[in-house]
């Protein structure tokens, strides 16, 4: 039987932040990537999302546009699996404009971490989301000077609200002897866990690689603290390798940039892993997918790490503004269309 034929569209979108993010990566401005739409006979569209996150892995926006432009405008599901092993956000794309899942009609809502912004207008922050309604807070840390950031964590701690909980999250900013001092510090405070304290470079070599692996589990056991991994799950086959060596902490998983979503959700829950879903910074069309799919999660819940719009300046890209409890009617409403008309 002949291969179902779909029509394939695309387009490219470069958006600025309203506001820069600043992380151990750098200063982000604006969010490139590209909407897909493939459509079949019958009407029915299907929706995604290719955007990779600069210096996360190799994988370019400009090689994702290259291989739809190759693709054409008609594919089949064979044509859709050829695409190189490598374009992990934009296959991860294309399986879910045909792998949607529908949104069952529990729970009604889940929990959201509020995004605190780097170095000293976080204890502001903090205190105004607290008064929203938030009790677990990210913080990005590995930004600044080392002491300036350890004085703030105390005054963070001392204006959470009561069961208030924090998320660090280095980047993979510091080394051994720094991750250590941190994690020390950590021990005593109310830290739900700390982000990728170590991680190596995209490109870096196996043996570099695998120190990085050996030092994150020795952190790991020595430290009451949770460890959670996030860079070190940009790549292919990084959620089956922490699995399979038992990783003990949490996976922050951004799932818009993996290849096959299912796939690896239904790895996670076979290993009763601990997973956090996080945004990649992504439009409401990439946002939409993630979290009909934390919706379906069976393990046990965390929250959602998607407390960080609004983003851009059109309201039709945005995921659901930041709320200390997203409901679930709020992830059916997203209007995906309009995120697409917005970039005609």
């Amino acid at each position: 039987m002949p291969s179902v034929r779909r029509r394939l569209q695309f387009r490219r979108y470069r958006l600025p932040f309203r506001g820069p993010v600043r992380t151990a990566h750098g200063v982000w401005t604006h969010r490139e990537g590209l909407l897909v739409r493939l459509e079949d006979a019958a009407g029915g569209v299907g929706w995604g999302e290719c955007a990779p996150l600069p210096g996360w892995t190799a994988e370019t926006v400009d090689a994702a546009d290259a291989a739809l432009r190759e693709l054409g405008e008609w594919v089949d599901e064979d044509a859709l699996d050829r695409l190189p092993s490598g374009l992990a956000a934009l296959r991860g794309a294309l399986a879910a404009t045909r792998e949607t899942p529908a949104l069952p009609p529990e729970p009604a809502a889940l929990g959201v971490a509020a995004l605190l912004p780097a170095g000293a207008e976080a204890p502001a922050r903090l205190q105004a989301l607290a008064e929203a309604g938030f009790r677990v807070f990210k913080w990005k840390v590995g930004v600044g000077d080392a002491a300036d950031e350890l004085g703030l964590l105390d005054e963070l701690c001392g204006r959470l609200p009561p069961g208030g909980r924090l998320r660090l999250d280095a980047n993979g900013a510091w080394e051994r002897r720094l991750a250590e001092r941190w994690l020390e510090r950590c021990a005593e405070r109310p830290v739900d866990f700390v982000e990728q304290p170590v991680a190596v470079a995209p490109g870096a070599g196996e043996r570099e690689r695998r120190r990085a692996d050996d030092l994150l589990q020795g952190l790991a056991a020595a430290f009451p603290t949770p460890l959670a991994l996030d860079e070190s799950l940009a790549g292919d086959g990084d959620v089956e390798r922490w699995v399979a060596a038992g990783w003990p902490g949490f996976f922050v998983l951004k799932l818009a940039l993996h290849a096959a979503p299912a796939a690896t959700l239904a790895l996670l829950a076979r290993a009763r892993a601990r997973v956090v879903f996080s945004s990649a910074l992504e439009t409401r069309v990439g946002a939409a997918q993630v979290l009909r799919r934390a919706w379906t999660w069976s393990g046990e819940r965390h929250a959602l790490g998607f407390g960080v719009w609004p983003l851009f300046a059109d309201r039709a890209l945005d995921g659901p503004v930041a709320v200390p409890f997203l409901r679930r009617e709020d992830v059916a409403a997203l209007d995906l269309e309009a995120a697409w008309n917005a970039l005609a």
